[in-house]
């Protein structure tokens, strides 16, 4: 079996815990080397985590024949650019999610990757974690019965950095759009985990509280290709939280949240029943396991750049149609 030798592009938080330790964690699988635009941060992540090879630039790092796979840690803004020269360069790529700033670009990506026959993934993780595979279990075993019908609820304060608008997420020329683009993007992943394709959207997105430029509240109904419909309200300017997907079926219901650890709490006719479903340590890693795999011939990884573009094409729908 081979093993994978992984170069990262951005050391920035996400790779600390949830994402840089699960490429050498991984099983047949090493972080061999890294570059940031600050060379500095580069070599204190490579000290900290014992990698081999802090490149000075993303050229240096693409020209390494050593490099089997790159993953791009960086903000959606610079994500397009450094796809189409990792597609370029042949190398595998695993990108952070979202694929880009637009569906555009992440079609552009996309199609860079089918030109030079080279497979790239994107960071939907919640695919492999445990709470959401139990979820699929449940869904597929017809626990519930027949889906009918989806609702989301998740909403929370406005942190200080989001108020003065000096995070990047509310920077729509970095990040794409709002905190939308950022926090309910891995719902919508989910759910096309879950159900398939949503092919229809109707979308109301609205700044309400003033804080910065794009949107804070979105409302929308959609349907899956498969007839099951749902509606999502998402709100990051409230006093209160709260974070539940509600999965109603023909003989009872699901209800668990996206971004907790609570227990999955299932109802029907014969029981009410709390399902303990924690996580991992680095969230990344059982993804990572999967395209490791899949690179080896040994299986598949479930959040292909193909079932990320429909995640795209979802939030472009609630942008086109924004007032």
């Amino acid at each position: 079996m081979k093993t994978i030798h992984w170069a990262m592009i951005g050391t920035g938080d996400v790779t600390e815990k949830k994402s840089g330790p699960g490429f050498y964690k991984a099983k047949n699988s090493v972080l061999y080397g890294v570059t940031n635009r600050t060379l500095a941060k580069a070599e204190d992540y490579a000290k900290r985590h014992h990698v081999e090879k802090v490149f000075a630039s993303v050229d240096d790092l693409l020209a390494d024949p050593k490099v089997d796979a790159v993953y791009i840690a960086t903000p959606p803004g610079s994500h397009k650019d450094y796809a189409l020269r990792c597609a370029e360069a042949g190398k595998v790529c695993y990108i952070e999610k979202p694929i880009a700033l637009t569906y555009n670009e992440a079609l552009e990506i996309s199609e860079a990757f089918k030109k030079a026959n080279v497979k790239a993934f994107v960071a939907y993780y919640r695919r492999t974690l445990p709470r959401f595979t139990e979820v699929k279990a449940l869904l597929d075993a017809g626990t519930i019965g027949d889906v009918r019908f989806v609702n989301v609820a998740y909403y929370r304060p406005a942190a200080k950095d989001e108020i003065n608008g000096t995070h990047w997420h509310v920077q729509p020329e970095i990040s794409g759009g709002g905190i939308f683009m950022d926090m309910a993007v891995h719902t919508l992943d989910i759910l096309d985990f879950f159900f398939g394709a949503i092919e229809k959207v109707a979308a109301f997105s609205v700044n309400q509280a003033g804080y910065y430029a794009p949107e804070d509240n979105v409302a929308l109904s959609f349907a899956f290709d498969n007839h099951i419909t749902g509606t999502g309200n998402w709100c990051f300017t409230t006093d209160t939280v709260a974070d539940n997907i509600q999965i109603v079926g023909s003989k009872g219901e699901i209800n668990f949240g996206c971004f907790t650890n609570d227990p999955i709490q299932l109802k029907t006719a014969e029981q009410e029943t709390a399902i303990p479903a924690g996580t991992i340590e680095h969230v990344h890693q059982n993804l990572i396991q999967t395209i490791v795999d899949e690179l080896n011939g040994q299986g598949s990884c479930p959040s292909t750049i193909e079932s990320a573009l429909r995640t795209a094409w979802v939030c472009d729908q609630v942008y086109q149609q924004q007032d």
